[in-house]
């Protein structure tokens, strides 16, 4: 367990500060909680909707990658700090990949947690075993793939962390296997789907705000996601409109969007977001999962919850909507200022949150 204390004190983080400064690679201005500023290389935050005209600046990068057969995949993931450390397994979402937590992955490093940050099915290097294998993208394929993952590395008990995709995924092995997690840290909070509910019109704007998933329920969409070009400039405008303060550059952007040309990116994506509207079917290996997602079960196990301010998807209440679905040691966070992608926006927030949570 990493003291809070120390973890702040090594950060030079006073009171409500949440950002930290990195030498070299990780270069991250410090700044207070919530406001926008602290950005790879030390940029400022730009007005939303313009383009930075500030010099380059150096683009940080994870070690090399590691390669392990784990159940159906052969996953493809990073690994920071000490090998016997305490873990922290951190999740990403779509359409991102393991490059959101390139500043988070050293801050814990270097308080001694070992830290997994893998891309998940369909994603970078990352790939399936066998040519046989269902494209599947449902929400309890991806959090077996990653219980796989702790099998095949030995790993017992993990903090699991993440946003998104990485946020449902970690929430669904925190409430079917709390022995495998020690503690929680969910951007959104509790994002387990429930197909029944999604069923249930939601208002006009928030319906306009899923736009993309209605979209890659269509032909259009799916052809869209296959080409490369298209596909670019779709993820690359939900990058711009789910983090409107995000000052990120063209080279940020450019590494991630590597990810996307995985043989199988385009199938896992769509048929996630179509099975998340009911229009596409799961696999029947999965059905039990299934229907214990489908009583919403709680989650026990001590868990922090991050909202960020301007993501469109964040829902209103201060995170009051899902507290009831957390029954352990719990505490709620709402960053001002950040977008959708919160550990890249505010990596010194999000890796705060998961010492916090370690020591509840």
């Amino acid at each position: 367990m990493i003291s809070r204390r120390g973890f702040s004190k090594g950060l030079g983080l006073g009171a409500g500060v949440t950002a930290a400064s990195l030498a070299g690679v990780r270069g991250a201005s410090a700044a207070p909680r919530g406001e926008v500023g602290a950005r790879p290389g030390g940029a400022s935050a730009a007005t939303p909707g313009t383009t930075s005209t500030a010099a380059p600046r150096a683009t940080p990068t994870f070690p090399r990658l590691k390669r392990i057969d784990a159940g159906l995949l052969h996953v493809a993931y990073a690994e920071l700090g000490p090998a016997h450390g305490p873990v922290v397994i951190c999740l990403h979402g779509w359409p991102y990949d393991i490059h959101s937590y390139v500043d988070v992955a050293p801050l814990l490093a270097e308080q001694g947690y070992r830290v997994i940050v893998p891309y998940l099915r369909g994603h970078g290097p990352t790939r399936f075993r066998s040519a046989l294998t269902f494209r599947n993208g449902q929400q309890s394929a991806i959090a077996t793939d990653i219980v796989a993952l702790m099998d095949a590395l030995k790993i017992e008990k993990a903090v699991l962390a993440g946003f998104d995709w990485g946020s449902r995924t970690a929430d669904i092995i925190a409430a079917l296997w709390p022995d495998r997690c020690k503690a929680l840290v969910s951007v959104s909070g509790y994002l387990i789907t429930n197909l029944e509910a999604n069923q249930k019109p939601l208002a006009p704007a928030a319906e306009r705000t899923w736009w993309y998933q209605y979209y890659f329920s269509t032909e259009r969409g799916r052809r869209a996601m296959e080409d490369k070009a298209l596909r670019h400039d779709l993820t690359r405008f939900v990058w711009d409109t789910v983090s409107p303060t995000w000052d990120f550059d063209d080279a940020t952007f450019e590494r991630t969007a590597a990810a996307f040309d995985n043989p199988d990116y385009a199938a896992v994506v769509i048929h996630n977001y179509r099975w998340r509207l009911g229009i596409a079917d799961g696999e029947r290996r999965y059905d039990a999962l299934e229907r214990r997602l489908a009583t919403r079960p709680v989650i026990t196990v001590p868990t922090i919850t991050l909202d960020p301010e301007r993501d469109p998807f964040t829902a209103p209440g201060d995170g009051a909507s899902y507290r009831d679905r957390f029954t352990g040691a719990y505490d709620h966070r709402t960053l001002a200022g950040i977008g959708h992608n919160l550990p890249q926006e505010a990596p010194a927030a999000f890796a705060q949150a998961v010492v916090d949570v370690d020591n509840f």
